[in-house]
């Protein structure tokens, strides 16, 4: 099945945010897509944050069940498109996995063709927009997202 990856540091914040959002864009359009999440440095089985849930909640995503896993090379492998919050996690993946390298995009980069950094909600002063912001950008630019898995797929 075709599957979109989205990564972030901990993967207890945006890229659970992320992965719930696109996947409630899926279910509204009933397509069928598999939608997971991963973590660049983090421990397997931890829950997402607290303002996580509250900020999904408000969003109206459920992520209570989402516990964070560590990304890998069969993870990474699997995924037909990978969606990272940072300029620095693409460039990290690029480094420690080159033979995914070709699938590997910002999602700014993959909603608006200019890759910038959507901040770390822990680290950022101004954490409520960010949540908001990640489903924005999926939910307005989901055709362009699409495209893009579709053109991976055929260089993969």
């Amino acid at each position: 099945m075709t599957s979109i990856l989205f990564v972030c540091m901990a993967n207890r914040y945006r890229s659970p945010i992320a992965e719930a959002c696109f996947k409630a864009e899926t279910i509204a359009r009933k397509e069928n897509l598999n939608t997971s999440s991963a973590g660049t440095w983090t421990k397997d089985g931890l829950p997402p944050m607290p303002n996580a849930r509250k900020q999904a909640e408000e969003l109206g995503l459920d992520i209570q069940k989402h516990r964070s896993r560590v990304v890998t090379k069969e993870i990474l492998e699997e995924a037909d498109l990978i969606l990272v919050m940072e300029q620095g996690q693409k460039e990290a993946l690029f480094n420690e996995y080159p033979q995914v390298k070709d699938k590997i995009y910002t999602l700014s980069e993959a909603t608006l063709g200019i890759p910038y950094n959507i901040p770390d909600p822990v680290e950022h002063k101004d954490e409520n927009n960010i949540p908001a912001e990640i489903c924005d950008l999926i939910q307005k630019k989901y055709d362009k997202i699409i495209t893009l898995l579709s053109n991976t797929m055929k260089v993969g």
